[in-house]
């Protein structure tokens, strides 16, 4: 998944985005391009961090997929796959010293309206009395996924910012989103009430 800039018309804005044709051969060699024209290794930090939200992405799709119909939530996963377009667009485009158009950036906005939310799903919850195992219903599980390659972006992300400072809201509103598919998972099991919980050493006894 590649990023872009966008530019400013009025008051709308206008991503500048034309696929003519799906290959160019351009990386066969392991290369790809960034926002700034730089050629990086696919498996550099950028395209891993990106590449990870792309995933992430895909995983939402299936998710929305498994939903019983149009509520909600099925909005709420649509503005976060919105959002992840943003973000791999600002995890593609380096600083750029006197950019032609303004750089798309994930902004602060963005985090508050999850973890509004994430507060809204959060309060007809049952309590947790212990971990929880991905399952229940099949759009839990996925939401649990989720949850699991959100954390894995944001390791890439982390690693990225280690070597090549990122924007800080990038990074926040990734450690967000698996927060949110924590409680969406939940949400989706009728408000915790078909949780799988764990059962500490449950197991061990007849282990062989």
């Amino acid at each position: 998944m590649r990023g872009w800039l966008y530019k400013s018309q009025g008051k709308r804005r206008g991503t500048i985005v034309k696929l003519d044709k799906i290959y160019t051969r351009g990386g066969d060699k392991g290369l790809t391009s960034l926002n700034d024209g730089a050629r990086v290794s696919k498996d550099s930090g950028r395209p891993s961090a990106f590449g990870e939200v792309d995933e992430l992405n895909s995983v939402i799709g299936i998710l929305r997929l498994n939903l019983p119909g149009p509520s909600a939530v099925d909005e709420m996963l649509s503005r976060i796959q919105n959002d992840l377009f943003d973000l791999g667009a600002d995890l593609a485009t380096p600083e750029i010293a006197d950019p032609k158009y303004p750089l798309l950036r994930v902004i602060q906005t963005q985090v508050d309206r999850i973890e509004r939310e994430i507060d809204g799903l959060n309060a007809n919850l049952a309590p947790l009395t212990s971990f929880i195992l991905p399952g229940g219903s099949a759009a839990a599980a996925y939401s649990h996924l989720a949850r699991t390659v959100a954390r894995r972006a944001e390791r890439a992300m982390t690693t990225l910012n280690a070597e090549a400072p990122i924007n800080g809201v990038a990074l926040a509103y990734i450690n967000r989103l698996s927060d949110f598919f924590f409680v969406l998972a939940r949400h989706l099991n009728a408000d915790g009430a078909e949780d799988v919980l764990w059962i500490p050493g449950a197991h061990r006894d007849n282990a062989e």
